[in-house]
């Protein structure tokens, strides 16, 4: 059943997962079907990688058996280990007592690999129900045939397989649950956009605060090996002069938390993944509790969360020293969360809703997110906004912005506002950026060039002038279509200004009290 030949691309992968699920369908509910097929997914992917390794050093060596006995007798010459009874092939064989077998084989993996322990080895495969199986050896073995459709090895898949995987089931099960697969992933391109604009440099320190399954800290760790790698035994892999980068990652969801630990090690990572939630409780700080500072920031935060003012409040941190954002969007909670991790020459690049960098400008009055975004553009840390195209996420059809913050900007005063929204190819049923488009993104950030009909520079007066918008819509405009407000905007909007009213209808009555004039009320 299996194929080298096969292409998993992402049309492949989720029919793949679905047949996958349909296996165990029924004995199991759908949002556990992920508990069950992807530690077998990400061992597959350890055993094809570890027989991938092997076929290298076999041709180092002229010989695949003569490598596979030095293996076993040096376990060092492979980046990891699987034991015999762990690797695919042997597994494939199994006939009885599968259950059993799949739960002694992570668990082995997991002793002889110390960093996935408590990540691959969750998973009893032979756990009881009121004294039945959950999932029988029958199923267990036709799920295992089905998985074995693909090979999972380093060339044959993209890096990030594991959070694909994740994120397919996720959207596919979990949405019952009030989850969403963008609390989770990140597009792979939107991704390798992000690792282009930061452009990571050797021995730099990189933190995610909400890491996820870890793919922006794998693109960066990717996109330097691009820059600085050389080809060894197939793959890129650092010279020992040049200093991999320290990553560092929070995560809230401990599953998600363990996917982003076996992305790190798949890919051979150094990267500190910590469980926690980073608003509340960030993992990362010196020994005087100050928050640990990196040279970049990646981010994809889910998108207008609520939380409640009294987050930002009395902050131990200091982090809010933009101001406190609405509760009805953490937004800029999360952005000045990133800006105070920071070093002084630090970067960032952040995914939002677009509405980040324009709700509440024009409007009369005060505005929590303009007044938060005033004082970043008097700052003048905000370098660039770039608009993404409709349809590139999976939990919304609206657009996102890339918000670039450089502590030390390259052209002071001026912010690069890039109108990408036309940049994508049609897909099924997401549309997606090539690599054209990516390049050219990219390359008019780093060259800092304005260009009629995508990309335009302004001076920080002009924000001033328009109030603090920085969206890059209505600076650049594209076959003359204007600008319209998307509904998730609108909602966060009408939220905040209901929020707002009730906080002036509160401020108002305790005037009418302190004047003897109490008991109103606003109708």
């Amino acid at each position: 059943m299996a194929s080298n030949k096969k292409s998993l691309d992402l049309p492949s992968l989720e029919t793949w997962l679905w047949e996958a699920a349909c296996v165990i369908r029924g004995p199991v509910d759908a949002p556990k079907f992920k508990d069950y097929i992807l530690p077998l997914v990400f061992l597959k992917r350890l055993s094809d990688v570890f027989e991938d390794e092997i076929a290298h050093l076999g041709e180092q060596f002229g010989s695949t058996d003569l490598a596979t006995t030095l293996v076993e007798q040096s376990h060092e010459l492979v980046r990891f280990y699987i034991p015999p009874a762990a690797r695919w092939s042997v597994i494939r064989q199994r006939t009885t007592g599968l259950g059993e077998h799949l739960t002694d084989a992570v668990r082995a993996v997991a002793r002889e690999n110390p960093k996935l322990q408590g990540v691959i080895d969750m998973v009893d495969f032979n756990a009881t129900a009121a004294g039945q199986r959950i999932v029988d050896d029958a199923r267990l073995a036709a799920l295992v045939q089905v998985l074995s459709q693909y090979r999972l090895g380093l060339e044959d898949v993209e890096p990030d397989i594991l959070g694909r995987a994740y994120e397919y089931l996720i959207r596919k099960f979990a949405e019952g649950q009030g989850q969403s697969a963008g609390e989770f992933y990140t597009p792979r391109e939107v991704a390798v956009l992000m690792a282009r604009l930061l452009d990571p440099q050797p021995g730099m320190a990189v933190y995610d605060p909400c890491c996820g399954s870890g793919g922006l800290l794998i693109k960066c760790h990717l996109r330097l090996l691009e820059t600085h790698g050389q080809p060894q035994n197939g793959r890129l892999r650092l010279p020992t002069q040049v200093a991999p980068l320290a990553l560092y990652g929070q995560e809230i969801n401990a599953a998600t938390f363990a996917m982003a630990r076996m992305n790190a090690f798949i890919h051979d990572m150094e990267a500190n993944i910590a469980l926690g939630d980073t608003m509340h409780r960030p993992a990362f700080t010196e020994a005087d509790g100050r928050l640990k500072r990196f040279d970049l920031v990646t981010a994809n935060p889910m998108w207008n969360q609520n939380f409640p003012t009294d987050t930002y409040e009395h902050d131990p941190f200091e982090r809010f020293r933009f101001g406190i954002p609405p509760s009805s969007s953490a937004d800029w909670g999360w952005i000045q969360h990133m800006v105070a991790s920071l070093k002084e020459r630090g970067r960032m690049a952040v995914v939002l809703d677009t509405g980040a960098v324009s709700r509440g400008s024009g409007n009369q009055g005060s505005n929590r997110e303009r007044d938060i975004r005033r004082k970043f553009v008097e700052s003048d840390l905000i370098e660039a906004v770039v608009l993404l195209p409709e349809n590139l996420f999976y939990n919304t059809t609206a657009p996102g912005i890339i918000l670039v913050i450089n502590r030390a900007k390259r052209h002071p005063g001026e912010v690069l506002l890039v109108n990408a929204s036309r940049l994508f190819a049609k897909g099924r049923p997401k549309n997606y950026l090539t690599e054209e488009h990516v390049e050219q993104i990219a390359r008019l950030y780093h060259e800092w060039r304005a260009e009629e009909g995508i990309s335009a520079i302004i001076r920080s007066e002009e924000a001033t002038r328009n109030d603090y918008n920085l969206s890059p819509s209505r600076y650049v405009a594209m076959n003359g279509t204007e600008e319209v407000l998307p509904l998730e905007e609108a909602v966060v909007l009408l939220r905040e200004a209901e929020e707002e009213r009730a906080e002036a209808d509160r401020e108002l009555e305790a005037v009418l009290k302190e004047l003897g004039l109490g008991g109103w009320r606003h109708e």
